[in-house]
């Protein structure tokens, strides 16, 4: 894996407001001592401070709520503190209306009567031009993540990041929890000829990251440009606790991620987006169920018989509701996690994939090889292709985790 090294005090020097103020940095979380404050709690406490004098635009969806559930938008709006102008849309769009691969377009918001701009597939100078168009000075950030590569709002940021600085302007994240924990950084890493909208630059298939750390990464090694940024942390977050520890409320970040449940193992079954089997779209469990027409219980017993940790696997049988085999009965299996930090979600999707491919023989490849823009190389498929088994598959990719891992530990911004 080939990642440039541009140190972190070398971009500061070339953009000063790229560095995270040093109280905020001192105030990442010491202990589980007081209650996690998000990125625009801390904002708002301090009097939106780091938006003075700007006019603002945000990038953001459903998921940028208070702890009241408010939506930080109608918030903001209401503020004469904040001179909130516009509102930028990802996939599935600012309210969340659109399914996978959609948006919802420019539009006026009903309950702000601010225009709302579609970023979805748009990056670069048409993404810049987008910015400009909308008169902001300063671009705020605030989605909540699932912790995976290929779910897209974290390149939403990155293609943001970029627009935001061939367009002049200055760039602020607002940090939430990953959902899943930030222990560790698991799998494959995207090699750049693979690279798409689910996965822009080399890092792993579950990266472990905060958006906020996210950023300082891209900006850091990425970005041929660096944007003016800055992070507003979070307070009393802890790298080993997943979300349920938070006391926030989950809002769905998309319409087929309705629990952190489905986030804990989405950086491993999303995979079978890649394959004839359904990843459950279409359920109420997407990504926990997974099957196809012809499945029966050898699967589920092939998946137990590797004893993976903290996991175990029902035979199922359901019938989605759209998407692959809508309206068909198929079988397959259940995930259960058991054990929340003994689970590897992307070992486990390996295991599931060559299981799979063992027990039965209507087994198959997308044919566009989308498995291949997932795992962000030809390695997986054609090592299960060969006959590897899990370890193995595991084992091909070890070194550019590791090269991965070490970049990334320059960015961690919290214990």
């Amino acid at each position: 894996m080939k990642l440039s090294r541009r140190s972190l005090l070398a971009t500061t020097a070339a953009v000063a407001a790229s560095a995270v103020p040093a109280a905020q940095a001192q105030a990442a979380p010491q202990g589980r001592g007081r209650p996690l404050s998000t990125g625009f709690e801390r904002l708002a406490a301090g009097g939106y401070a780091q938006l003075a004098g700007q006019r603002v635009g945000i990038v953001t969806n459903p998921t940028g709520i208070t702890r009241d559930v408010r939506h930080i938008v109608d918030v903001m709006h209401a503020d004469s503190r904040v001179n909130l102008v516009a509102v930028f849309g990802p996939e599935h769009g600012f309210r969340g209306t659109a399914q996978a691969g959609g948006s919802e377009g420019r539009y006026d918001d009903p309950a702000t009567g601010l225009p709302v701009y579609d970023t979805y597939l748009k990056s670069g100078q048409p993404l810049a031009d987008v910015f400009t168009a909308s008169g902001v000075d300063t671009v705020v950030f605030d989605i909540q993540d699932a912790g995976a590569r290929f779910y897209t709002y974290i390149w939403t940021l990155y293609d943001c990041m970029e627009a935001a600085a061939l367009a002049g302007k200055r760039f602020v994240v607002l940090d939430r929890p990953n959902p899943v924990t930030g222990r560790e950084a698991l799998g494959p890493v995207l090699h750049k000829e693979f690279a798409t909208f689910v996965g822009r630059q080399p890092i792993s298939q579950a990266h472990g990251m905060t958006v906020a750390e996210l950023a300082r990464l891209f900006n850091g090694e990425f970005l041929a440009t660096p944007v003016p940024l800055e992070t507003v942390l979070m307070t009393g977050w802890k790298r080993s606790e997943f979300y349920d520890a938070s006391g926030l409320p989950w809002v769905p970040p998309s319409p087929n991620m309705p629990t952190p449940d489905t986030a804990l193992v989405y950086s491993g079954t999303c995979l079978f987006e890649g394959t004839n089997l359904s990843e459950g779209r279409g359920t109420t469990r997407p990504f926990e169920l997974l099957g196809a027409e012809g499945v029966d219980g050898r699967w589920a017993d092939a998946a137990n018989a590797l004893g993976l940790p903290g996991v175990r696997f029902r035979e199922a049988y359901f019938a989605p509701t759209f998407s692959k085999f809508q309206g068909k009965t198929v079988g397959g299996v259940q995930i259960h996690v058991h054990d929340r930090a003994a689970y590897d979600p992307v070992r486990t999707g390996i295991a599931l994939l060559v299981t799979a491919k063992q027990v039965w023989d209507g087994f198959a490849w997308r044919s566009d090889n989308w498995i291949d823009k997932l795992t962000g190389s030809t390695q997986v498929r054609t090592m299960i292709d060969a006959g590897a088994d899990t370890d193995e598959v595991v084992a091909g990719w070890r070194d550019e985790l590791a090269a991965f891992r070490r970049v990334r530990a320059e960015y961690l911004l919290y214990r």
